[in-house]
Order: structure tokens, then sequence, then C-alpha cells
């Protein structure tokens, strides 16, 4: 049995995966699987994964489109053989020592921990989230690109939800505030462990499914001496990569958007509704 679960929610964008699988392929921590999980993939995403020769890598499409990565999410713990979780988006990357970092806080008895996300956005240069100084607080947004837990957190709190079912709290948030009233506020392991390349910030991407912000990231990773060290040095670069465009959500009165209300807004910038 693997140590380390990996689960990444897809859908209709396999041209990111295969760098999205080789960073996990390349971390230094060995003892994991990876399940990549189609919302009711339509496109060349199983014939992507099945490509890949290792025996670690497994793929698993639904049956039908959820529209939220919650039902990939949940389907991947159903299928998980190990006592930790971690997540990555399909069109974000792990640095080689992300399971590495992470699963040594565990080992320390943390239940939920997450690491330090460069997060690429298309405006201003690539920035580390959480700040420095930053404190938790329930219900905030962390990236599941950067979180692991244990298995068992899942049994006592419950699964990820829909949009439609949490308020105005994304998803990742509500779950993550549940598990830290079981467990604890997570524990930052202070390193950037992962880039997050947000789908939400790049108009129409899963119409013109691009991956060059997805090669340039995970080479200049493998060819760094320093991987973490290039990415602290990217926050001081201007990022040219990226299509110069992002969404704005709006306020509603004096009420902010529900979850689902934002998802659906998100989608159509997204290019995944008219």
């Amino acid at each position: 049995m693997p140590r380390v679960t990996a689960i990444t929610a897809t859908y209709n964008w396999a041209t990111v995966l295969p760098y999205a699988i080789a960073s996990v392929l390349d971390q230094t921590f060995t003892d994991f699987e990876l399940l990549v999980i189609g919302d009711g993939c339509t496109d060349e995403s199983e014939q992507i994964v099945d490509a890949i020769a290792d025996p670690r890598v497994r793929w698993y499409n639904l049956p039908t489109n959820v529209g939220h990565q919650s039902g990939p999410n949940n389907e991947g713990l159903r299928q998980a053989r190990g006592d930790v979780i971690a997540y990555l988006g399909h069109d974000d990357l792990w640095l080689p020592h992300h399971l590495e970092a992470l699963v040594a806080a565990v080992d320390e008895g943390a239940r939920l921990v997450h690491g330090i996300s460069l997060d690429v956005s298309v405006t201003t240069p690539p920035v580390g989230i959480p700040w420095p100084g930053w404190v938790y607080v329930p219900g905030t947004w962390i990236p599941p690109t950067a979180v692991m837990h244990d298995r068992a957190l899942i049994d006592e709190v419950g699964s990820w939800k829909h949009p439609r079912d949490t308020g105005t709290l994304d998803p990742e948030g509500e779950l993550w505030a549940r598990m830290a009233d079981v467990s604890g506020p997570p524990r930052l392991v202070s390193r950037i462990t992962n880039v997050k390349l947000p789908a939400s910030k790049r108009r129409g991407v899963y119409r013109t499914r691009p991956f060059h912000e997805q090669a340039y990231w995970l080479q200049r990773i493998r060819e760094a001496d320093d991987p973490e060290a290039s990415l602290r040095a990217a926050c001081n670069e201007r990022y040219v990569h990226a299509q110069r465009r992002r969404l704005r959500l709006r306020r509603s009165g004096t009420t902010l958007a529900t979850a689902d209300q934002r998802r659906r807004r998100v989608r159509r910038f997204k290019g995944l509704d008219e």
C-alpha cells in the first residue's frame, strides 16, 4: 500500500496533464499513487494518462460530469489506498520536495498541512501565498494543490461538497474549516512547494487548451540547481508567459456572491460554458 494518495481532478484539458503528472513523478518522496480522475472527460485525457509508463499512475473517468472538482476528488478518496491524501490541480505543478516536506510535517503529528504556493497571475509578478505573517482564519481559501491531510480526517468530517452546498465559502475553504475544527489549524510548511496557475485568471483556456505556461515552469524547476530559490527569484521578475486578462468577480449589493454563483461565472470565463 502506498503511503500517499495524490488526487488530480481533471476535465477536458489533456494538454496540461503530462506536465502535472511529470511533476509528481519527479518527487523525491516516491511512496505514492497518483489517481487522475476525469470529471466525465470526452477528450484524449485517458490516452494521455494511459501512456504514462508508471504503475503508480491510474486513470478513472466519472460516468457523468459533475462540473466541479468535488466530484472527482470524492471518487479519488473512495479509491485511495494511502493513509495520507494530497491534491494536485491538473494545470498546477509540484516542486520535487513537495511530498517530502509535507509528509515530514505529518510525521511530526500534523493532520492538515500545506506549503507555500507560487501564485502565477497574469497582470502582476508571481507571488508566494500565503504571505509572511499570515494567520489561518476558518473558511480561508488555501489551494488544494498545496494541501495534504490524513485520510482519517475525511471519515471524521465528511467529504467534499459541491459549491451549491457551501454557501458563500468556496468548497475547499469549507472543507479545510471542517477539518480544522477536528485537527486544529492547518500547519504551514514555510517553503515554496508548488506552482499555482489559476485557470480562473485565464480567459478561455478550456477552449484553447494552452500548455506553454506549464511547460515553462516545469522546465525552470528541472533546470535549476535549487528550484525553490529559482521560484523565489521569480517573484521579482516580470512574468510574460500568460495572457493579460483576468476575471473580475463583482459583489451583489453588499452581499458576496455565493460559491455556486462564483463557480458559474468562473466557468463562463474559462470557456467551459457559454
